[in-house]
């Protein structure tokens, strides 16, 4: 869909189509307009079934799956959104109207955020947004049980997202594009990953709670005169210690979007910034070992998806580079991957 439909933007009225990840059945699509004379954004939400996509990708209409197709609207509506982290500095952009419609969608209007783009940020600027996350987090430390009251938060995000990735057995872990990029002990270390995923998982459910974003990233990031603002709330709900965190580190350098050369400090300044929100809430040799973990279980699943893919169309939104590029690319924030995954099991 190039356009809004024309009773939510009339003909002459500005829309821009703002990037997103059209696999996904719950998001119609994103564009940049104007609601009542100032700009906005509009999303537009999309039950299931109203959308074409993989299955991997698809709505769902119940309130504790991963993608829950109303959880965004619910999360804005609610104002958990924007009152969740307020206290730590981090909220949602405002919400300027949420409207029903016939056809079952649902048209979530936003407030657009002036700023810098996340893919824009500097170290120091991640490392700000990690110190925030740890104060939020650290405000929701053994408060989870409050969250019941919304009964549409995922309700174990990171073990059903990650272990509902495509992947087909075997994993040809000796494909030539793989050959090509990863050294042995690399592609070694990654199917030990993906062979101890469960392990992983398991160990994850042992970590203190809080409430998390699961998709805080570069693109759902506008940095702002006034503070951090994050977007995207439809994966919003309780998880591990260090998930957060973690994401932003990995999802930062996967797509190619920031200059990997800055992987290892942006890595130690995100870990450094997020024990220091935290304020001693978690043991700091607990956190450490939960932002490796959790950042490994976070993607045990990508190495064997793109040699599955391996040879055909890549399958990417953001990550515009070939396949051998992308393979090159991505290659020193695998290894850091696996390195976690070594550290983090015994």
């Amino acid at each position: 869909m190039t356009r809004p439909p024309l009773d939510l933007v009339p003909a002459d009225v500005p829309a821009d189509r703002l990037t997103h990840n059209p696999l996904n059945g719950v998001t119609g699509g994103i564009w940049r307009t104007r609601r009542d004379g100032r700009p906005a954004v509009l999303k537009l939400i999309t039950p299931p079934g109203g959308a074409a996509g993989p299955a991997h990708w698809a709505a769902s209409a119940e309130p504790g799956h991963w993608n829950y197709w109303r959880r965004e609207v619910e999360a804005y509506r609610s104002g958990l959104a924007s009152t969740a982290w307020a206290s730590a500095g981090l909220a949602g952009p405002a919400v300027l109207a949420v409207e029903e419609r016939p056809d079952g969608t649902v048209a979530l209007w936003l407030a657009e955020v002036d700023g810098r783009p996340g893919t824009a940020g500097t170290v120091g600027d991640f490392a700000e947004l990690a110190r925030r996350l740890g104060a939020a987090h650290a405000d929701w430390r053994g408060r989870t049980g409050e969250l019941s009251r919304y009964d549409w938060l995922a309700r174990d995000w990171l073990r059903d997202y990650t272990l509902s990735r495509p992947v087909t057995e075997p994993v040809p872990w000796d494909h030539p594009a793989a050959v090509a990029a990863w050294p042995t002990p690399l592609r070694a270390a990654l199917r030990r990953l993906w062979e101890r995923r469960r392990e992983l998982l398991a160990a994850t459910d042992r970590l203190p709670r809080t409430l998390c974003h699961h998709d805080v990233w570069p693109t759902n990031l506008v940095l702002s005169d006034g503070g951090p603002v994050l977007l995207d709330w439809s994966f919003v709900g309780p998880g591990p210690i260090g998930e957060d965190a973690a994401n932003l580190v990995l999802d930062t350098f996967f797509d190619g979007l920031v200059d990997v050369a800055l992987l290892p400090e942006v890595a130690d300044a995100v870990l450094a910034g997020y024990v220091e929100g935290l304020q001693g809430a978690v043991d700091p040799v607990l956190v450490a070992r939960a932002f490796r973990l959790t950042g490994a279980a976070k993607y045990f699943w990508l190495a064997p998806v793109m040699l599955n893919r391996a040879g055909g169309a890549t399958g990417q939104t953001y990550d515009r580079r070939d396949e051998a590029a992308m393979f090159a690319g991505r290659r020193p924030v695998l290894e850091l991957l696996a390195r976690w995954a070594e550290e983090s099991l015994p």
